[in-house]
């Protein structure tokens, strides 16, 4: 809802800081890995470069005869082409991929049982094929290029494995980590030119949001005290619930989300009886059934006024059915069980027990045992057997420190659960 950058300064800069050196090694490693690859391209560039030079050595009429006929598996032509080039192997297949002729340099026994052992694609008239190659601790590229006839249709393939020179294997492996580097320095040496400035904006964007969320909750709490003024004495009630209803929460250990949901619905939940009439919502004696399907309608009201606040309308949840009851006989869909959303299930618990505790106009409390009676009593039908077990491992705890305070007290424990989830 709002940004979760810290406020304490020592947390702020240490959040700037974490993510600036996360940013930082992403920026380096990406980098790094761009010259890696860039490197890489460029070797198997030069390698198909010199492929196709040394394949041109095929294209004349006697050379492609020899392909085709029998030929000693190490022809001279083959090795006078190896002596000349960059490779430290040269093959020649046919277009059924069996070795017509290939010519090693020396002290490449094992490494010519690696290629051979090596399956890779034959690409057709037009492309190529690389592959890389690891070792005694060197790099090699295989290129593979088809030689078409003059139809276009593969008759043999030329294969060269590529080695690297000592500059080149250096190059490729050692310039990525200078890059990084590189990288790293040039990104340390931005954040302490920009940090003051970053840090600046971040806390005029902190003290922004503090504003707005300060102004949102003293509209919060002036609006949940208007309603409150129209049908008792004093708003402590809205207080009381609210802290009930967090630590309830927090003791069934709901998340945050809904958490601050709950904060929001608990304080508004009866928004909607500005809606209605004062001879009904102010009548002394009890309601008849036309005036009381009157009263009903104030979660309907309620939710209309919070819908289109995207701040407010969060509170839907316990605005519109913390009057419904767990055995569908609430109001104003009837709905039942698990169907009632979690937050509402939770609040009417808490809100059935502070007015059975309070004293109103009309009534004296119930005490702490007869109210947990009465809650029991309503387990299943009205409220979430869940809920209500545990309720009651706290509910002592807290009706004790909320349950009989002023009005100053809960306001300030108010702020700090605000403060907390906000």
């Amino acid at each position: 809802m709002f940004a979760t950058i810290p406020n304490n300064p020592r947390e702020l800069h240490l959040h700037l800081l974490t993510r600036f050196l996360v940013a930082e090694m992403v920026i380096s490693v990406l980098v790094g890995a761009l010259v890696y690859y860039w490197e890489s391209w460029r070797v198997e560039q030069m390698a198909f470069e010199r492929a196709v030079v040394s394949a041109r050595h095929f294209d004349s009429p006697e050379m492609r005869k020899l392909l085709v006929t029998d030929s000693p598996a190490n022809h001279p032509e083959l090795a006078k082409l190896l002596e000349n080039s960059n490779f430290i192997g040269i093959r020649m297949l046919d277009h059924s991929e069996n070795v017509l002729m290939e010519t090693w340099g020396s002290e490449t026994t094992s490494l010519r049982s690696s290629v051979q052992a090596h399956r890779h694609d034959f690409p057709k008239p037009g492309n190529h094929h690389n592959n890389w190659l690891t070792h005694d601790g060197e790099d090699f590229v295989q290129v593979v290029i088809p030689l078409p006839d003059s139809k276009s249709t593969t008759e043999a393939y030329f294969e060269g494995i590529y080695r690297l020179d000592a500059g080149t294997q250096y190059a490729r492996k050692h310039q990525a980590r200078s890059a990084m580097l590189t990288s790293f320095a040039a990104v340390i040496l931005s954040l302490i030119l920009l940090y003051p400035v970053l840090l600046g904006l971040t806390r005029r964007s902190l003290s922004l949001s503090k504003s707005l969320l300060d102004s949102n909750l003293e509209l919060l709490q002036s609006l949940g005290s208007a309603i409150a003024k129209r049908d008792a004495d004093t708003d402590t009630h809205n207080y009381r619930v609210t802290l009930y209803a967090v630590r309830l929460a927090e003791a069934m250990k709901l998340n945050r989300d809904n958490i601050e949901s709950l904060i929001l619905g608990a304080f508004l939940h009866d928004v909607g009886k500005i809606g209605i009439p004062d001879q009904i919502l102010l009548k002394p004696g009890r309601l008849t059934a036309e005036e009381f399907e009157i009263m009903k309608r104030h979660v309907v009201f309620g939710g209309e006024i919070i819908q289109d606040s995207t701040w407010l309308k969060r509170a839907r949840d316990v605005v519109l059915f913390h009057h419904e009851k767990f055995d569908g006989s609430g109001y104003p869909h009837g709905i039942h069980g698990m169907d009632i959303p979690l937050c509402a299930r939770l609040f009417a618990v808490v809100d059935v027990f502070d007015a059975l505790v309070s004293k109103r106009p009309y009534k004296e409390p119930l005490s702490l045992e007869k109210a947990l009676e009465v809650l029991r009593n309503g387990t299943g039908k009205h409220f979430d057997p869940e809920v209500v077990s545990a309720f009651e491992p706290v509910v002592r705890a807290l009706y004790s420190e909320i349950g009989q305070v002023d009005q100053s007290y809960l306001q300030a424990a108010l702020k700090r659960i605000i403060s907390k989830y906000f």
